[in-house]
């Protein structure tokens, strides 16, 4: 029979696997990892007879994605574009940028299978007769060391000819130049650190749940045990 049991702390873990797995992925696919030296609105043309401004704008560059401004022909106004500046794999712009992204990616796709799982933790606590937190919490631990590889190889390619472009000539392995990190690096490192949490937490998810009052309440029939 199936028994639904909701504790405080299963839930606590559960949303945090969620809020991990979507930050992580979010993060992979945003362009804002690097943000470029400023560029004039009028860069792109050298062409400011309309009176466009010449307000300043930084392009960003991500792992495979970027984002940059654009004139208009038609009204000499500039917008935003974004897009993928790699058509495959192998047009990524360096070997370590490579590498980052299939790390990243595994960790990533191992922490939505966890998320995904965990929303069903609440009607099935073991597999195989072994708890389904603990073996989350190993997988958690699993996806955040191939994060924490993705995020140590990535700044050693910030010396290709993809990043200068952007970060200027002083850009080389782990010296950013003139770019700035932007808020996709950070929430990776956050979804990492908090990737760890979870592992951890995923312990105490597992004792809330085979407490000795949710056995009590087991055997008086309660199929729904809701726990504080």
């Amino acid at each position: 029979m199936c028994h639904v049991i909701v504790t405080c702390r299963s839930m606590l873990w559960t949303l945090l696997s969620i809020v991990v797995a979507f930050a992580e992925l979010i993060a992979f696919m945003s362009a804002d990892w690097l943000i470029g030296k400023a560029k004039p609105s009028g860069s792109e043309d050298g062409d400011n007879r309309t009176g466009a401004s010449q307000e300043p704008y930084h392009p960003t560059l991500g792992i495979y994605w970027r984002c940059t401004r654009i004139p208009h022909m038609q009204f000499s106004r500039r917008d935003t574009l974004c897009g993928p500046y790699a058509e495959n794999f192998s047009e990524i712009a360096s070997g370590f940028w490579q590498a980052t992204a299939i790390f990243l990616a595994m960790g990533i796709m191992i922490l939505c299978t966890v998320a995904f799982v965990s929303v069903f933790t609440m009607c099935v606590q073991s597999i195989m007769k072994k708890s389904i937190f603990n073996v989350c919490g190993l997988l958690q631990g699993i996806a955040g060391l191939f994060l924490i590889l993705g995020l140590i190889l990535y700044p050693a390619g910030w010396g290709c000819q993809k990043a200068t472009n952007y970060c200027g000539n002083y850009a080389s392995a782990y010296k950013l130049g003139d770019c700035s990190l932007g808020w996709a690096f950070y929430t990776a490192i956050g979804g990492t650190v908090l990737t760890f949490i979870c592992a951890v937490f995923s312990a105490q998810a597992e004792i809330a749940t085979s407490s000795d009052k949710v056995q009590e309440e087991i055997e008086e029939g309660k199929n729904l045990i809701c726990l504080l």
